[in-house]
């Protein structure tokens, strides 16, 4: 009997992933089991290690082993700017673009009220905090271009409405390599309302 429970309890647990359901955990908690133990040794392990020695850094509140992340520390970025992402994820694509030398803030999600998201829950207390904080002149404002994205953007606009720093937000329209007629009328759209003179 214990030993059922003790997979069940694998199996929900496998359940918090995202996208993972029932039949999903159940797969990978019976692979783990069955063909790879040492690989799922090592993931127990590392989540841990992770759980442990992970935090956040206490001014951008990326994830971070140090109180203060590398980026932050480097003195190799413009610390007059700061680029406002919801989710680590974002803040490692646009490092791999090479294009973004400021600094950064991770709301850690975006509002959604649908959700029970509100602004404590993502952290813009500490982003104002930051802000006072700091000489920084721009705050650009990265968020996903969904409705939550937006309205998380908006929200943040009308926090530092009365602010002298410039609020920017990235910019959105064709990808590159696009062509118009593959495109959707929404992308298109928003392509031709941020035209720039060339």
């Amino acid at each position: 009997m214990q030993k059922i429970e003790t997979l069940e309890e694998l199996v929900n647990a496998l359940k918090c992933l995202p996208g993972v359901g029932p039949k999903s955990a159940l797969r990978m908690a019976y692979h783990l089991l069955q063909r790879d133990r040492k690989g799922a040794k090592k993931l127990a392990d590392n989540i841990s290690n992770a759980l442990e020695y992970l935090g956040h850094c206490k001014l951008c509140n990326d994830f971070s082993e140090q109180p203060i992340c590398a980026i932050c520390q480097s003195a190799k970025r413009d610390a007059k700017i700061l680029c406002v992402v919801e989710m680590p994820t974002d803040l490692l694509m646009l490092e791999q673009t090479h294009s973004y030398k400021g600094m950064y803030f991770v709301l850690m999600g975006r509002l959604s009220p649908l959700d029970g998201v509100g602004p404590k829950d993502i952290h813009l207390g500490k982003l104002i905090q930051r802000l006072k904080d700091s000489d920084i002149t721009e705050i650009i404002l990265a968020t996903n271009f969904t409705v939550e994205g937006n309205a998380t953007a908006q929200y943040i606009r009308e926090l530092l409405k009365d602010t002298k720093i410039k609020i920017t937000r990235i910019a959105r329209g064709l990808p590159m390599g696009g062509e118009i007629e593959y495109v959707d009328s929404g992308t298109l759209a928003q392509a031709v309302v941020e035209r720039k003179t060339l």
